[in-house]
């Protein structure tokens, strides 16, 4: 089901939501898809911080608008596409995915520097800031298969430690209810339309941008300003 925040809203009203929108983010506040950060330790398990090739992350969410965007602001991060995963080539468009039959999950790659970043880390940020992994086929106002929270690992290593983390973060009881959020062997990765990619950043008066993401952002910097880069890495310039 597509959340009517989706729609583009006349121009006063979206001046009126950006102004709410700018105290949201100040007060932390959560509204529709903008939950609170939640402070949670790293993985236990996880590959040490070394110099070598770039690494890919794919992970699922809720709307890749605002995956995309969060991770755009990670430091170590090198590029993040918005895409699809878990269906078929043949079914990966955007009108097809939205129907929810195709298997898709609205996704994001993220290309990394794992002298700079961490797989594990790049979960944290994903439990913490990004998604509610308590909710499987939902987050914030959207609902349906191509919005679940999923992460899909790449190899055994991968699987192994988000695996491990979310036993460890299960165990801790961070949550209220258990996580949900499914692992998948990564089949494919299937980059979205052009007008898709660096959404957050070309829209951010958009009202579902600014309720439901520019928040995870702007949570992102208060939790991880380690992590936080201030200019987004835009996968159109790549």
């Amino acid at each position: 089901m597509k959340s009517i925040l989706h729609t583009r809203w006349p121009g006063p009203l979206i001046a009126v939501v950006a102004v709410a929108a700018i105290g949201m983010i100040v007060l932390r506040t959560p509204l529709f898809g903008a939950e609170s950060a939640v402070v949670i330790a790293p993985p236990k398990i996880d590959n040490p911080k070394a110099p070598g090739p770039p690494q890919t992350a794919v992970l699922a969410g809720g709307c890749f608008w605002g995956v995309q965007g969060v991770y755009e602001h990670v430091r170590g991060v090198k590029n993040v596409l918005a895409g699809y995963a878990g269906g078929d080539r043949a079914t990966a468009q955007y009108e097809t995915v939205s129907s929810g039959s195709t298997g898709h999950a609205e996704s994001v790659k993220i290309t990394f520097d794992p002298a700079q970043i961490s797989y594990g880390q790049i979960l944290q940020i994903a439990f913490s800031v990004v998604l509610d992994p308590t909710q499987l086929n939902r987050q914030g106002p959207d609902v349906g298969t191509q919005y679940r929270s999923a992460i899909f690992y790449a190899d055994e290593t991968q699987r192994k430690i988000a695996e491990a983390y979310i036993n460890q973060l299960d165990q801790a009881h961070v949550f209220a209810k258990p996580i949900v959020t499914r692992l998948e062997s990564l089949k494919g990765f299937y980059p979205a339309e052009d007008y898709h990619q660096d959404y957050l950043f070309h829209n951010p008066s958009n009202p579902y941008i600014a309720f439901n993401d520019l928040p995870k952002v702007a949570n992102l910097k208060s939790t991880f300003p380690a992590l936080y880069a201030d200019q987004p890495v835009l996968a159109s310039l790549r």
